[in-house]
C-alpha cells in the first residue's frame, strides 16, 4: 500500500466531517472538541485550520484514497502533532507512516502528543515513530463523559 501526504483540499472536508463523528473514533480518541458534534462549528474550525500558516497540515492519503489528515500546530517550543485516520483504514500502518511522513517535514523538535492512556494504538504509533512518554495527567474527555488518564509524548 502506497501511503503519501499532500496538501489538504476542500473536498477531504467531508471525509474529514465523516471521521471525526464516528462514535467510536470519538471515544479512542476521547478528545473532542464542539467541532467534532456540529457541522456548522466544524466547517469554521477548519476554515481557521486551512488559513493558519504556522500549522502544518497535510492530508493523508492511502493507495491515492483520502485516510485521513495529519498536523502539527503550536509555537515553536510547543509544538504537537496530532492525526486522525478513518476506521476503514485502522490496522494497516497507515498512521505510523503517514506521521513518520510529517515529522520528516517538520524540523522542529522537540514535538509533543497526547493520547488517551487506553489508546494502545495511539501510543504505539507515536512510540513507532521516536516518541517516548514523559508524563500522565487526568483530563475531561467529552466523547466518554469523564476524566480520563492521559499521556504524554515528546520526540526529540
Amino acid at each position: 500500500m502506497e501511503i503519501s501526504l499532500r496538501e489538504t483540499q476542500a473536498p477531504d472536508l467531508p471525509i474529514f466531517w465523516e471521521h471525526l463523528t464516528d462514535p467510536e473514533m470519538q471515544h479512542m480518541a476521547a478528545a473532542t472538541r464542539k467541532y467534532h458534534y456540529d457541522r456548522g462549528h466544524f466547517d469554521q474550525y477548519w476554515a481557521k485550520v486551512r488559513s493558519d500558516t504556522a500549522r502544518l497540515l497535510r492530508t493523508v492519503l492511502a493507495d491515492g484514497v483520502v485516510a485521513g489528515h495529519a498536523v502539527v500546530a503550536g509555537s515553536p517550543s510547543e509544538r504537537e502533532v496530532s492525526y486522525v485516520i478513518g476506521r476503514a483504514h485502522w490496522g494497516r500502518g497507515i498512521a505510523s507512516q503517514a506521521l513518520a511522513e510529517l515529522i520528516e517535514l517538520e524540523g522542529t523538535r522537540p514535538l509533543h502528543a497526547t493520547a488517551a492512556a487506553d489508546n494502545a494504538g495511539s501510543i504505539r504509533v507515536l512510540e513507532k515513530c521516536g516518541f517516548v512518554m514523559t508524563g500522565r495527567s487526568r483530563h475531561f474527555a467529552r466523547a466518554r463523559g469523564q476524566e480520563i488518564d492521559v499521556v504524554h509524548l515528546t520526540l526529540n
